[in-house]
């Protein structure tokens, strides 16, 4: 964290500024997301619940067991993807590309399916599992898109094609063994509700540890976003460190995957705007995306609890809303419906 802040200071006063507004609006997200729902929780219930004990009063119980629990997922799943999409975005060489959109989150998705269709749900078991989908995907359009030389649009059919597939697979599993298919539909679109301590844990020490390990890499991201052949007159071993980086975006995609179910567009509407405001550069791409990729999904989540209270929408609804429009933005304005783009 101090080489973090250190290396903000040397870039100039606008960096810094956008880390600190980042802090405040995680914070903000996080303490709405733990207060608000169907049923409110205040301050003074929560100094009354920390006196008597927390199971002893409903809003303590709700606190502890529902809302915090709830609301570190978010956070989790947010930075998680917004990392993810930073890096698979700058490997290959595409704005358009997230693990929602090339079929990351559908592989992990799928992955997870099995899983429980082994009888399996939560903890390591599931992560791993969705860790193997979404790294198997990834890797899968990396190689069809070089092989191929496929352009940037070619590279987000190719996801759709990954996306349809492996979607397919998922019914065709749940068709199968009935059992599998009890998540399936809050899966599929994404929500929060039935996250658990038990659950949350594994996703976020792995979470924690894998973007660590790419702020230390943040340098050779940099030199891998340059080119191939640039990359390569530079030392950098091109093949195995873009191996390394999608294993680790795949990683943070299983992960999120594995808690929340298939959230759409986190991965490109956070990494997009971050890199208009903050720049380019890898390390503060990613620091930032994981601060601003929390509190996106946190807010999203807190929505989906409150404006049809009592009733409850998966988040993966209001990020659907507001991701689709996004994308078609992007892809409009960064084309202009003409070109042929290499990836």
């Amino acid at each position: 964290m101090k080489n973090l802040w250190v290396c903000c200071l040397k870039n100039n006063n606008r960096i810094p500024m956008i880390y600190i507004l980042g802090v405040f609006l995680l914070l903000a997200a996080a303490v709405l997301g733990a207060a608000l729902g169907s049923t409110a929780v205040s301050l003074r219930d929560l100094t009354e619940a920390f006196k008597s004990g927390w199971s002893e009063t409903a809003a303590g119980r709700i606190f502890l067991y529902v809302r915090l629990p709830r609301t570190a997922a978010a956070v989790v799943c947010g930075a998680a993807l917004s990392v993810s999409g930073a890096v698979i975005q700058g490997v290959l060489a595409n704005r358009l590309a997230s693990p929602s959109i090339i079929g990351v989150n559908a592989g992990a998705g799928l992955a997870v399916t099995v899983c429980a269709a082994m009888g399996f749900y939560g903890g390591w078991i599931t992560s791993g599992f969705a860790f193997a989908g979404a790294f198997a995907t990834v890797m899968a359009v990396s190689l069809a898109s070089r092989k191929w030389g496929a352009s940037r649009g070619t590279v987000i059919l190719i996801g759709v094609a990954a996306n349809s597939l492996l979607g397919a697979f998922s019914d065709s599993i749940v068709t199968l063994i009935p059992d599998a298919g009890v998540m399936s539909n809050d899966f599929k679109i994404g929500e929060l509700s039935s996250v658990s301590a038990q659950r949350l844990l594994p996703a976020a020490i792995l979470t924690a540890a894998t973007a660590a390990v790419l702020l230390t890499l943040s340098n050779e991201l940099d030199v891998l976003t340059l080119g191939e052949e640039q990359a390569k007159s530079l030392g950098l071993n091109v093949s195995l460190m873009r191996t390394v980086f999608l294993m680790l975006a795949a990683l943070l995609a299983g992960c999120a995957v594995s808690l929340a179910g298939l959230l759409s567009f986190v991965g490109l509407i956070v990494p997009h705007i971050v890199k208009r405001v903050a720049g380019s550069r890898s390390l503060h791409l990613m620091g930032l995306s994981a601060l601003y990729g929390g509190a996106f999904v946190c807010i999203c989540d807190t929505l989906a609890r409150t404006l049809f209270s009592p009733y409850e929408i998966p988040v993966g609804i209001i990020m659907a809303f507001l991701g689709a429009p996004f994308f078609v933005f992007i892809l409009v304005k960064g084309k202009g419906g003409h070109g042929n783009d290499r990836a």
